[in-house]
């Protein structure tokens, strides 16, 4: 219980609305525990901001399409986020679409269909 109620009462835990902000990356940081999207996108009121954004670890993003490469400095990017409760530009990645319309998102990938597998043979 106590553990929920600091969660709630921190300012800074991320809360269950999304934005979507257009901008351009000022850096990329591909390591563990997690990797850090950094961009600069203008908030409502015309300034521009620096967003820090973050995603799970490299190992768990590999397997969703994420790459050390994805981003290199002056991408344009649209990035769709969960932003923290204190209005700091802070917050967690849900998906980023780039330049060229590839979209990578933070949850799992859809599973792989099994293969058929062929019926025994009938003896």
């Amino acid at each position: 219980m106590a553990i929920a109620r600091a969660a709630i009462d921190n300012p800074a835990a991320p809360i269950d609305k999304k934005i979507r902000l257009k901008g351009t990356v000022t850096d990329w940081i591909w390591a563990n525990p997690h990797c850090f999207l950094k961009f600069d996108a203008m908030d409502e009121t015309g300034t521009v901001r620096n967003w820090v954004v973050e995603a799970q670890n490299p190992t768990d993003m590999t397997v969703r399409g994420w790459r050390r490469t994805s981003f290199k400095v002056g991408d344009q990017v649209t990035v769709t986020l969960q932003p923290v409760k204190n209005g700091a530009p802070v917050g967690r990645i849900r998906k980023v679409v780039l330049a060229n319309g590839e979209t990578l998102g933070t949850t799992n990938p859809a599973p792989a269909a099994a293969p058929a597998q062929p019926a025994p043979p009938e003896r």
